[in-house]
């Protein structure tokens, strides 16, 4: 049987731009057949099984100039992929491929420092460093930057993992250090990062409540292992969080928070004194106040961005310890179903992330 070359080139979505004078400016995602990279030192070439949606992509899309500094017209969408490696020299054949499951570590620039990144930090997909992303067939990535996927996840939702956990471990563990028996709140149930800050939390031995404005969101979180949900369109849902806790005698020890706005001054009186408040984005509003209560109460406020690659392996090692499986809202058939996948993200119903399954596109190179 002869063997079967790896093929020279590769699909791959990327931004394209468009111009206009009206703002916002809205941009094109679209499949375009590239070359593959001949391998380098220390390179390896990996088969793309499946990549996940994060914001970022959609918030490309409506770019407004100096919103998303970086963006790079042009690059590849996507920081979280999954997919065996297919290749260690610039030499080898298809016979002695996918071998070996990895999924790509999604930035650059933090290696192992606990405080912030040695260098200068980036995400994959969309600029020009890295100039990688993961919606595409193949991707050319150094060696070092790529970790075997758990053996209890399949390809899907081990794409869904590496974004998500990272920022979900360096909120919840490093930064909120959350403890066996600790009550936790969790705002923003659905999205990718809180549904795995709560899996990691409930692992951890913490008791987690949750807001979202979606009852139904609120009931699978339940249904996750969440103690008590709040509609946060409620004016009062603070004041009910707290009858919750009086009648258990406790305060929450730590707040997860996406969303930025007032949610130190909705917390404080029922956060104990000491207690952090860890933000990891500001959806609702890039402002957060902190008041003289939260002052007097030692209260913390802490920014938490994604995480350095030794936070990545600490997580995946607690994942795959406690078979954490990512939760996955929706699979889409191939690349060519990508417009799909913007179109979920934008009506914002999904639970969990949102995954492109590359071994479903008819177009799929073997």
């Amino acid at each position: 049987m002869a063997s079967r070359q790896i093929p020279r080139t590769t699909r791959s979505v990327i931004i394209q731009e468009q111009a206009s004078a009206k703002k916002p400016v809205y941009h094109d995602a679209v499949i375009v057949e590239r070359e593959i990279p001949a391998l380098q030192r220390g390179e390896v070439l990996v088969r793309m099984s499946a990549a996940a949606y994060n914001h970022r992509e959609l918030i490309w899309l409506t770019y407004v100039s100096g919103l998303y500094p970086g963006i790079h017209f042009g690059a590849t969408f996507g920081a979280d992929g999954a997919g065996k490696i297919a290749c260690k020299s610039a030499s080898c054949s298809l016979d002695s491929l996918l071998e070996k499951r990895v999924f790509l570590t999604p930035m650059r620039g933090w290696e192992s420092d606990p405080e912030a990144p040695e260098g200068k930090f980036a995400i994959l997909g969309g600029g020009k460093v890295p100039p990688i992303g993961t919606f595409s067939e193949y991707v050319v990535v150094e060696r070092d930057e790529v970790i075997s996927s758990p053996s209890h996840l399949d390809d899907v939702h081990a794409a869904a993992w590496p974004l998500a956990g990272l920022t979900a471990w360096r909120a919840a563990i490093v930064n909120a250090n959350v403890q066996p028996g600790h009550r936790v709140l969790i705002t923003g149930i659905g999205g990718g990062v809180a549904i795995t800050a709560l899996q990691i939390c409930l692992a951890q031995g913490v008791i987690v409540y949750v807001t979202s404005s979606s009852p139904d969101k609120i009931n699978r979180a339940l249904g996750l292992g969440a103690k008590a949900g709040f509609n946060y369109r409620d004016e009062d849902w603070a004041k009910q969080l707290g009858a919750t806790l009086k009648k258990e005698n406790g305060v929450l020890n730590s707040v997860i928070d996406g969303s930025g706005g007032n949610i130190l001054t909705q917390t404080s009186s029922i956060l104990k004194h000491g207690g952090r408040v860890v933000v990891y984005g500001t959806t609702a509003a890039p402002v957060i106040p902190m008041t003289m209560p939260a002052v007097l109460r030692n209260q913390k406020l802490i920014g938490s961005t994604m995480g350095s690659r030794k936070d990545l392996e600490d997580a995946t090692a607690f994942m795959a310890k406690h078979k954490i499986v990512p939760v996955v809202s929706d699979v889409l058939d191939g690349l060519d179903a990508v417009e799909q996948g913007f179109d979920l993200i934008k009506r914002g119903g999904q639970f969990g992330k949102i995954v492109i399954d590359l071994q479903r596109s008819s177009k799929a190179k073997l």
